[in-house]
């Protein structure tokens, strides 16, 4: 079979059956994860490997890597930027191409009167160990000419995760039996041995990385054996640094004649009586339409919104009608909604922040600014 002829539409049988379980079903570290998805899909691995290469290099899949629970690696926020609309682009484009720290960054658009409109560029943000946020924030608000910023630190995750095609055809308000777990970020240091060993284990696998084992030939690169290598990485995932193994999907544009899994991204807020964010966030992270689901830290220029979740749906009134079946579960659970809203993604960049040290440092030489200056203190501003 040649590479033309492999199937490479997310709606084939069996790419939709790979795919429900390497989206976002690998949960921690694989020592052999193309292993473990041939497993649970009945299919065999060297069937498995040839899809995704095939998917991947035609770019239906965004990215294979291992990712990491970054919350808890470095300080970070949600950021709402309030920028001159005729700014607005090149302020998009200046995130995008010249800050590797900001990982999304979204224009966003919502209903008038909606807590927050006027914020119309939504970034996150992680800096690295031993660096401001505060500090990068000011730097980058210069950059691009914001006249405010509201910063949103996560207080607890409640979901973490992908499952675009798992979630197709999902009936509004489609939720887990359980409530969700509220993980509380904490930044954990790590040795010198662990940050060698972290820029390997989550680069993106190129198309020829594809294969059984594919951590050996990364041990190969730091002249250490593939045991060594993987006892980090399960060091890692016992100190609730790793997420999962997984394929993302593209899933903002159509790629060739493979429709786009999803038309609509949805930032959907709420804002909840303080004291109740903890039970707010668990029964908002129950739905299944949601990718993402977090407490943040609230602003009086936000409408106090404190409760965030992502979904991705093929139209806004499908998103909306999820919406509509989450508040209503929230009230059926005795949680007031003070206020609500639903930032729509117009243009987005996505991509992992990185989040090493020596990276920050690196960054600082190249844009001409010491990196001394980077390391106060002072807290984020509100």
């Amino acid at each position: 079979m040649t590479a033309v002829s492999i199937p490479i539409s997310i709606d084939d049988p069996t790419n939709a059956a790979i795919l429900r379980v390497s989206e976002d079903e690998l949960a921690g570290f694989q020592r052999d994860p193309f292993a473990v998805i041939a497993e649970r899909t009945d299919l065999d691995e060297n069937l498995v490997i040839e899809r995704i290469r095939a998917m991947l290099e035609a770019g239906v899949i965004r990215r294979v890597r291992q990712t990491l629970i970054t919350t808890n690696l470095a300080d970070g926020a949600l950021v709402a930027w309030r920028i001159p609309p005729r700014r607005l682009g090149a302020a998009f484009d200046r995130f995008t191409h010249d800050d590797p720290f900001t990982g999304h960054v979204v224009i966003r658009s919502a209903a008038p009167g909606t807590p927050g409109a006027s914020y119309r560029l939504w970034t996150t943000i992680k800096v690295p160990q031993g660096f401001s946020l505060y500090q990068h924030l000011e730097l980058i608000s210069s950059w691009v000419g914001a006249s405010d910023y509201c910063t949103m630190p996560a207080r607890a995750v409640f979901k973490l995760g992908v499952g675009h095609l798992r979630r197709r055809g999902l009936a509004p308000g489609a939720r887990t039996a359980a409530a969700a777990t509220a993980l509380e970020p904490r930044v954990v240091p790590l040795s010198p041995l662990e940050w060698r060993v972290l820029p390997p284990l989550t680069r993106e696998l190129s198309v020829r990385e594809i294969t059984s084992r594919p951590w050996t030939a990364r041990a190969n690169e730091l002249d250490m054996g593939v045991d060594a290598f993987a006892a980090v990485a399960e060091s890692f995932e016992s100190r609730g640094l790793v997420g999962r193994f997984a394929t993302v999907l593209e899933h903002a544009k159509a790629v060739g004649a493979v429709p786009r899994v999803a038309r609509c991204t949805a930032l959907m807020a709420w804002a909840v009586p303080e004291g109740m964010e903890l039970q707010a966030g668990a029964e908002i992270g129950r739905h299944k339409i949601l990718t993402h689901a977090y407490w943040r830290e609230s602003h009086p220029e936000l409408g106090d919104l404190n409760l965030f979740g992502v979904a991705h749906a093929p139209d806004e009134d499908s998103a909306l009608a999820h919406k509509d079946a989450i508040d209503r579960h929230l009230r059926t659970a005795g949680i007031p909604l003070l206020r609500s809203g639903v930032f729509w993604s117009i243009r987005s960049s996505v991509r992992p922040s990185e989040i090493l040290p020596s990276a920050y440092d690196q960054w600082c030489r190249a844009q001409g600014i010491d990196s001394a200056t980077m390391r106060s203190d002072a807290p984020a501003r509100s």
